[in-house]
């Protein structure tokens, strides 16, 4: 990498679902080029399915050096209690064994894992008040808890499966991707960035919205229309979307993170922050942004 070049040229920021079915509404992929211009959304029109989705990163990656970025936590908690599934048997105690484990526990369709929570492993999330008490449920990951001293508002845990908030069904199908990425692609932190020039210089880190959000002034609210999305396109830096029509939720999260990774991205602080250790690193990963 000459000075000035830079590491990535592509920014693609995936608004991931963790829903059940073949196909998703829920999915958006939204990409910034490197510089200022505006994001656009990558098939607008289209509804993705995760494994159509899966090989379009796949040829992305080789094509140029770009940084993906997915909205679902790459790892349950584990440093908290030394375990992802307390009192279980032959669970694996990193990140990248455990994405196997999920994979191979799970049969549901397009990468879904619904089973792996409803029948497999029902006992460690919540799913509503027969459960008990759910905030014997509620555990965080060390950037969670990072962000959170931070005013991130972080709330939802990687065991709660119950609601719109929730994010379980979402992290839990998007190990299974990771499981295939495994190898092919880095992932950070698990993987240390690829070297600049080499075959695929491409990396995949974990996302949350309401970083770029908050760094681009908004309150962290979802954007519900499209000035609003200029306004924090703007406030990242970026020039504006101008879009004809107001964007769905997923689209206006996308756009917005793809250009908060573009701009993050330029530091590479970025990708050291102090809280993040190799045994986070192994087991938990970190969201890219949390500083």
């Amino acid at each position: 990498m000459n000075d000035g070049e830079p590491r990535f040229r592509s920014y693609v920021a995936i608004d991931w679902s963790g829903a059940k079915g073949r196909r998703h509404k829920g999915i958006a992929v939204a990409e910034a080029r490197h510089g200022s211009g505006a994001p656009r959304i990558i098939r607008p029109d289209h509804v993705w399915s995760r494994t159509e989705l899966l090989d379009w990163l796949f040829k992305q990656a080789e094509r140029e050096p770009t940084l993906f970025g997915f909205d679902f936590s790459f790892a349950p908690p584990f440093v908290e209690r030394g375990a992802y599934l307390p009192g279980e048997a032959n669970v694996p105690t990193n990140a990248r064994a455990f994405w196997h484990y999920v994979d191979h526990h799970s049969d549901d369709e397009d990468l879904g894992a619904a089973s792996f929570l409803e029948a497999v492993h029902r006992p460690h999330f919540y799913f509503g008040i027969a459960d008990g008490v759910k905030a014997d449920f509620v555990h965080f990951r060390q950037c969670d808890a990072a962000l959170n001293a931070q005013g991130g508002r972080k709330t939802a845990s990687a065991y709660d499966a119950i609601g719109a908030a929730q994010v379980a069904k979402a992290s839990f199908s998007g190990m299974r991707l990771l499981h295939r990425l495994d190898g092919q692609v880095a992932i950070w932190p698990m993987d240390p960035l690829p070297t600049p020039g080499s075959k695929n210089a491409s990396a995949v880190v974990e996302i949350y919205t309401r970083i770029y959000l908050r760094r681009a002034g908004m309150s962290g609210a979802k954007l519900r229309t499209a000035a609003d999305v200029d306004r924090a396109l703007m406030g990242l830096g970026s020039d504006p979307a101008s879009l004809l029509v107001d964007p769905t939720d997923h689209q206006s999260d996308a756009l917005v993170t793809a250009a908060g990774m573009r701009a993050l991205a330029q530091d590479p602080a970025s990708f050291a922050p102090p809280g993040l250790t190799a045994r986070i690193a192994r087991t938990e990963g970190w969201t890219f942004g949390v500083l």
